[in-house]
């Protein structure tokens, strides 16, 4: 395999360089497009070039949410430049010229105007790229997304670099895992009761795009040593009304969305609602665990296996309001419900022997058969009122933006074990763990452009969190589950976090370097009424700064510095004790410190004439307090009165500090004009200490390849092939994971409709997932068998017309208001 991920890279490479011959020496045309009523930006509006006297286009982009366009690497000329956008007339500059003396052509706001007539059958061409690079962040646009339609969120994360997911959909930046998890740049409790779940809960369908910043500047919050992954949902600000129904089916899993956009005047709406299903999948487990008591003059020998069925559903639905006070006031209004569950039962057949070390006699051999089963579900609903003000001054801005999220989450298990000697009577137990979680955020940022060159932004930020939860447990007595008092209790955690900060943006050296800086202050009190828990309040100072510099018109160099912080979450400080297997248990710990992290990056980034783009880039990382599950073998357990024999305990802890080093690479190279390679590959190696145990070093990488291609008859077809290595880790091993999808997309009906095809791991039903975990008494190997092999197809319809009507005051015309909140 390694010898075709290199044929592949060296491949790529010797595209790029072919076409890089003509990147030198090229010129660049910006701009900022305007609706001409209402002076707001105009985003996804086509910028297209042609030759002067040439009906075919030499280069174009698509403005951004802020109406900007930048088209790069122009070769000396005279060209025509045309602006489109749905429902505006077209916009034209006849002569635009590049040359030596003047290669950067500075077109300022433009105007365009809104047409006056109902729009039907428009096809717009123009699309983003699907990476984008930017000086704070790496945009991933999945629209475009083939192989992840009728999927969820998790296949979108799969497909994003510097990203890597797990089978189990355990998602890593840059190899860390404590990561921010954002909806459209707002918190939801949804993420911190089951993160895997929650991604599990979002339909691809719904996503329009995924940000990642890596190393956020001061204005984000310091949370996430890993950085911050912000999902941004799909909307609409254009006039009249529109939609889009999404329908999806297959073997693994089912889904659907509709979307809903009505807008008229400075009135506007925006409402989806989206829902998923995953079909039960077996999981075939096989333990083998030897360990040993404290004097380790016994031995005990574990073995289990299973058959496991798990079924996950969830839904999302939201609506938001906008109205456009003045084209410089801006109030949205935003209500989503979020819920997702998922349930699993099932046998494990198990065998525990028991002999004196350097005597091969058993002394105890015990078969039994556990029947368990768990169920979780979440429940979520998230209030937003976000204000925004702009100025005569272009980039001058005050917002005020209050969020309010409130979760109510329930977890519960039941196991029995049924034992075939008659010295032991059946045991077993249930429990019962209800819960609720509830953010509330208010912040207000201030954005004040000196000059064109020095921008400065300040804000301030306030945090309320409060969670709440209780545990019931019964245990069995004879044929009966009666209550059982030592292990039914309380649990109540508030923490409140006051932030404020300062940043600027500036150029230094002649426009040589661009730079920000900043610095955040956030000062975090916290309270718990568990027994033995005490919580100190405590003061960090957060810097941040990234400096970039332009090599040339196609080359970017920039290195950057953010110190993070991973406050523990609702799953991190539960103290709640998961039974469901006996032999295997799980719980939180309250009084978790928070984890505090050091990142370095130093990235570079080339653009080529005819649309490749190549990223590389390096990090570092040095975490303290690093918060990791961690496992301790005993021979007897006593939790709340009831003792558990061969017992792993595990529960997230500090343990001591992690470093990590690695490489992130992405290319994405246009061979022709129908056909699209991309790649991205992650290396990395993590050492972690923990005091009274060995230095663990352990090395990683995935790699990724995208192929598409686009026949005729609007018919595309995109192979996507993943995989995940190997890596030690402080205990042990984690499994590799390989993957491999295919799929289609027909579009019909003016490309308002389309329908697709998805095919995942077709040709393997099983993936195996081969994982050690070992100690100074035990050591454990664990194969897991996981149906991923899947088959769908997805129907997609886009409904609606658009309106453009005269405005009754002053009697413009009326069109598209694009102002992102």
């Amino acid at each position: 395999m390694k010898y075709c991920f290199t044929f592949i890279l060296v491949f790529a490479f010797q595209l790029l360089h072919a076409q890089d011959k003509l990147a030198v020496n090229k010129g660049q045309i910006t701009g900022r497009v305007l609706d001409a009523a209402t002076k707001t930006p105009v985003d996804y509006a086509t910028v297209t070039l042609l030759k002067q006297g040439s009906t075919s286009p030499v280069n174009g982009t698509v403005t951004d949410t802020k109406g900007n366009f930048i088209i790069k690497n122009i070769p000396a000329g005279t060209y025509q430049l045309n602006i489109d956008f749905i429902g505006y007339q077209r916009k034209t500059f006849a002569s635009v010229v590049i040359s030596a003396t003047a290669s950067d052509v500075h077109l300022g706001s433009v105007p365009i105007a809104a047409v006056q007539n109902q729009l039907k059958g428009i096809t717009v061409v123009g699309k983003a790229a699907t990476v984008e690079n930017r000086i704070d962040k790496l945009v991933y646009n999945a629209a475009s997304d083939l192989t992840a339609q009728g999927g969820v969120a998790i296949d979108v994360l799969k497909k994003v670099p510097m990203i890597s997911v797990d089978v189990d959909g355990n998602v890593q930046l840059q190899g860390n895992s404590n990561i921010r998890f954002l909806i459209n740049g707002k918190p939801s409790s949804i993420f911190g009761a089951s993160l895997s779940d929650a991604l599990q809960a979002i339909p691809a369908s719904q996503i329009k795009s995924i940000e990642v910043i890596t190393s956020p500047g001061a204005k984000y919050d310091a949370s996430g040593t890993g950085g911050i992954i912000n999902i941004i949902l799909k909307d609409s600000r254009v006039e009249g009304f529109n939609g889009s129904v999404n329908l999806s089916a297959g073997t693994r899993l089912e889904n659907g969305s509709i979307n809903l956009n009505a807008r008229k005047g400075r009135f506007g709406v925006n409402a989806f609602l989206s829902g998923n299903t995953q079909i039960n999948v077996h999981t075939l487990t096989a333990n083998d665990r030897l360990s040993y008591n404290n004097a380790r003059d016994t031995s005990s020998r574990l073995l289990q296996n299973g058959d496991n069925a798990t079924a996950r559903s969830g839904y999302n639905t939201g609506i938001s309001f906008n109205w456009s006070i003045t084209p410089k006031d801006d109030l949205t209004a935003a209500i989503s419900s979020n819920h997702f569950g998922n349930r699993g039962n099932g046998l494990t057949y198990q065998e525990q022997t028991r002999q004196q070390v350097g005597n091969s006699n058993t002394f105890s051999d015990l078969l039994s058969l556990r029947n368990s089963n768990s169920h979780f579900n979440a429940n979520a609903v998230d209030y937003s009122l976000s204000y925004k003000k702009t100025f005569k001054k272009e980039g001058q801005e005050f917002d005020v933006l209050l969020t309010s999220s409130n979760g109510k989450n329930t977890s519960s298990f039941f196991q029995q074990q049924n034992y075939q000697s008659a010295n032991y009577r059946t045991s077993g137990s249930q429990s019962n763990n209800p819960g609720k979680d509830r953010e509330i955020n208010l912040s207000i940022d201030y954005v004040h452009p000196i000059s064109k060159s020095f921008i400065v932004e300040t804000g301030v930020k306030g945090v309320f969190e409060k969670i709440s939860n209780q545990v019931a447990t019964d245990t069995l007595a004879g044929s009966d589950f009666v209550p059982n008092a030592n292990q039914t209790y309380g649990f109540n955690y508030s923490r409140q976090i006051y932030a404020y900060y300062l940043s600027a943006q500036f150029n230094l050296f002649h426009d040589f370097l661009s730079a920000k800086a900043g610095l955040r202050d956030e000062y975090t009190t916290a309270t718990a009424d568990f027994p033995n828990t005490t919580l100190p309040n405590y003061n960090i100072l957060a810097p941040s700064a990234v400096i970039s510099h332009k090599l040339d018109e196609t080359q970017t160099i920039k290195i950057s510095y953010s110190y993070r912080v991973q406050r523990p979450n609702y799953g991190d400080l539960n103290p709640f004790y998961n039974i469901s297997d006996p032999h295997n248990i799980s719980t939180g710990k309250p009084d978790l410190k928070p984890e505090i992290g050091n990142n370095y990056e130093l990235g570079y980034n080339k653009s080529f004439e005819k649309g490749a783009n190549i990223y590389a880039g390096l990090f570092y990382r040095h975490n303290t307090n690093d918060i990791q599950s961690y496992t301790t073998q005993y021979d007897s357990l006593n939790i709340g009165g009831t003792k558990y024999t061969n017992v792993f305990l595990t529960l997230r802890d500090n343990i001591g500090t992690e470093t990590t080093t690695g490489a992130n690479l992405y290319g994405s190279v246009p061979v022709n004009e129908n056909l699209n390679l991309r790649s991205n590959m992650f290396f990395g190696n993590r050492v972690s200490t923990n005091p009274g145990n060995p230095k663990v070093s352990g090395f990683t990488y995935r790699i990724n390849l995208n192929a598409s291609y686009n026949f005729k008859h609007n018919l595309i077809v995109e192979v996507f092939g993943n995989y995940n290595a190997s890596q030690r880790t402080i205990q042990g091993t984690r499994p590799s994971f390989a993957f491999y999808n295919f799929a289609l997309r027909k579009q019909f009906l003016d490309r308002k409709a389309s329908i697709g095809l998805t095919a995942a791991n077709p040709f393997n039903k099983f993936v195996n997932q081969h994982s050690v975990l070992m100690g100074d008494t035990f050591y454990q190997t664990n194969l897991r068998q996981i149906q991923l092999r899947s088959f769908g197809i997805s129907l997609s319809y886009k409904f609606g017309k658009l309106e453009f009507k005269k405005n009754k005051e002053d009697g413009s015309e009326q069109g598209p208001d694009l102002n992102q909140p």
